[in-house]
């Protein structure tokens, strides 16, 4: 009878712990940001972009993801307003793609339940409409319910397709650092 007993308790815990390892982390649009960083022969120039939405879910007992974030591609701001219009018409085209996006698929690494964790996202980065696969190393911290995500990569805009805004003795490399960090809130 004991064992009985035993194994229905075990089939009644089970789903509850396995939900306990399912999160979302839902971002703070106005706590988080996107910068950006363009080398080029003048001048380093530095960006920001606004988040528009975002919210991933991870389970701890598997290696999967899945949610978005959310970029809106005309919010970018350089502290020049020409460039900036310049960026929004010819490069980022945000007339056609009002929006920049990641959807992550995979990760690797251990997330744990609070501090800090180091992981590997795999997933989609969309720009312009059109889908890439990155991998991008990410540092979480977690403090109760609340969490940040940090992420340092680079995205070869000019190999996905974007116009290099070069201009006659102003060279812009074909490359673009990012610097994303999130912050939010976890349920389960």
């Amino acid at each position: 009878m004991k064992s009985f007993a035993l194994l229905a308790l075990t089939v009644i815990l089970t789903p509850a712990a396995a939900r306990a390892q399912q999160q979302t982390f839902v971002l703070n649009p106005d706590a988080s940001e996107v910068r950006m960083t363009l080398n080029t022969t003048h001048e380093i120039v530095k960006g920001t972009f606004h988040i528009q939405s975002g919210s991933i879910e991870f389970d701890r007992s598997s290696t999967k993801m899945s949610g978005s974030v959310v970029v809106q591609a005309g919010s970018g701001k350089t502290g020049n307003d020409s460039r900036d219009k310049k960026m929004d018409k010819d490069i980022l085209k945000v007339d056609q793609y009002t929006t920049i996006s990641f959807t992550p698929k995979t990760y690797t690494g251990t997330i744990a339940p609070s501090g800090d964790s180091a992981i590997q996202v795999s997933g989609v980065f969309t720009l312009l409409g059109n889908p890439h696969d990155l991998t991008i190393p990410i540092q979480i911290h977690i403090e109760g319910l609340k969490a940040t995500a940090k992420a340092q990569f680079v995205v070869p805009y000019v190999q996905w397709g974007l116009k290099n805004p070069s201009f006659m003795f102003w060279k812009a490399e074909n490359d673009v650092a990012i610097d994303l960090n999130l912050t939010g809130q976890l349920s389960n």
